[in-house]
């Protein structure tokens, strides 16, 4: 399978983390995504893929692509057996300045491309994705699409910045400190993280503990749960646990052995890291 990616120019690198290409057969045909502190965009160059967006919604269908803000529970995506398509991986914040309704309306409600930007629209950017010259040259159309499409958002400067001190503390920063040095009320701070990220600072703060300690996890060695729950700052083993099934419908062990099955039917696969075979 082949991945390219990059980082955007400023401003762009200020709500994205990435934009990339990718190609090929996936590792499995179903593949669960667990929460992240993050956002993603998928402009579809293939066959439609599919979309669970939890155990409680039906399979739906993607030809063009989506749009996915951040989410609170584990997403099951199923791929053709072929795949093609470019993306964005963007910060919390990142897709705000380019959706026409509030992120809370998207939240766990992944939407095709077309509903945020139209039919036409869309049609004529994949029309010139799929003509471009490869890989790099497509990521520069898309990069030309986002910042021909960037607008100022109210309240963006205060979200990105909270949600920043929320990263670099690894979720573990009290709330209520953080609407205190913003100069603003919790409620207003809950407000416009949900119009602009689609979650509360809580929210995201328990979504970046919990990546946080799973990637701190290495599936190939011996782990100490009641170490890594601790140092997470999770009240006990048996809370830690709680919040792994939450996220991701596994224990930690049940998760340790599918990552080890990732890693030994697909050795240094560009998807390995976060994605777990469904099947």
């Amino acid at each position: 399978m082949e991945y390219v990616s990059r980082v955007p120019r400023p401003p762009l690198d200020g709500l994205v983390d990435d934009l990339y290409y990718l190609e090929g057969a996936p590792p499995y045909a179903r593949l669960t995504l667990p929460p992240m502190p993050a956002a993603l965009l998928i402009v579809n160059l293939g066959a439609p893929f599919r979309i669970r967006a939890g155990t409680d919604i039906e399979t739906a269908e993607y030809a063009d692509g989506c749009v996915v803000t951040t989410p609170t529970r584990a997403f099951e995506f199923g791929y053709p057996p072929g795949t093609r398509s470019v993306g964005v991986h963007f910060k919390p914040w990142g897709p705000a300045p380019f959706l026409p309704m509030p992120a809370a309306e998207l939240c766990d409600r992944p939407v095709t491309v077309e509903q945020v930007w139209g039919r036409p629209a869309v049609a004529e950017l994949r029309d010139r994705l799929a003509a471009a010259d490869g890989p790099h040259e497509m990521l520069t159309l898309l990069e030309q699409e986002l910042m021909r499409r960037l607008r100022e958002t109210a309240g963006l400067g205060l979200v990105r910045r909270t949600s920043s001190v929320i990263a670099a503390t690894g979720g573990s920063v009290a709330i209520g400190d953080l609407s205190a040095a913003a100069g603003v009320s919790s409620t207003h701070l809950a407000q416009r993280f949900k119009e602009l990220i689609g979650v509360t600072p809580k929210r995201l703060a328990r979504t970046h503990r919990f990546a946080a300690t799973v990637l701190a996890i290495d599936p190939a060695g011996p782990i100490d749960w009641g170490d890594l729950a601790g140092g997470a700052g999770y009240f006990d083993q048996a809370h830690f646990g709680h919040e792994f099934r939450a996220f991701t419908g596994l224990t930690p062990t049940r998760y340790v052995e599918v990552r080890r099955r990732f890693l030994r039917e697909h050795p240094g696969h560009a998807l390995d890291g976060w994605p777990l075979p469904a099947d």
